[in-house]
């Protein structure tokens, strides 16, 4: 049976950061979105008013702007080779993240088979954010589900990685997780953890494991 690999974006793919502080940080508005990142991280507000809210930052965002992030993010190491890895395989791999689809989608250039994120209007801007298109920790499930059926894979062959509460859903409902510079919200959930700037060596932990 083939196995679907899960990703996070925001903290695990990209190390200490999160897609939406890199975008800001293009317009001068890192320390604005590090405070809205606090405030989600604390349960202060809920992904909703947070995309909501990136939107009004974000008013004068262009696709340069998101392009110069994306290429500009610190990624881990290897995220392509792991990619790679998978798919030769006959293993698929996909990313489930909150942050916005039009920075998250990028990563099927990568060697990712999907990738989800909140829908957010085309860039640049000339709508409001659907508040139903924004996903949430429970989303993440839904869509894990919805990729399983997809590929033709049971959730008991799925692996997730992630490295906060908004990984937790989707840690309890599969059996294998790898959580990656995770932070107090997912300790003791996880089978595997891993500490470092290398996806290769946090697939390791799982890479032959059935």
């Amino acid at each position: 049976m083939a196995r679907l690999h899960l990703f996070d974006l925001d903290g695990t793919l990209l190390y200490g950061t999160s897609s939406p502080v890199e975008i800001s940080r293009q317009l001068g508005l890192e320390a604005e979105t590090v405070a809205l990142d606090q405030a989600i991280s604390s349960g202060l507000i809920e992904p909703p008013e947070y995309a909501m809210r990136v939107r009004e930052l974000w008013a004068e965002l262009t696709e340069a702007h998101v392009a110069a992030a994306f290429e500009g993010a610190p990624w881990l190491a290897r995220i392509r080779d792991v990619w790679e890895a998978i798919r030769e395989n006959g293993d698929y791999c996909a990313v489930v993240s909150l942050s916005p689809s039009f920075f998250v989608e990028r990563l099927t250039a990568w060697g990712a088979h999907a990738a989800y994120g909140s829908r957010f209007p085309a860039v640049p801007f000339t709508e409001p954010v659907d508040p139903t298109g924004i996903l949430s920790a429970a989303a993440k499930v839904l869509v894990a589900e919805r990729l399983c059926a997809e590929f033709g894979v049971a959730r008991s062959d799925c692996v997730a990685y992630g490295d906060s509460s908004s990984d937790k859903d989707l840690f309890g409902v599969v059996p294998l997780s790898v959580a990656v510079n995770a932070d107090s919200h997912l300790s003791g959930l996880a089978t595997h953890a891993y500490t470092g700037r290398d996806l290769w060596d946090a697939y390791e932990l799982v890479r032959h494991a059935r």
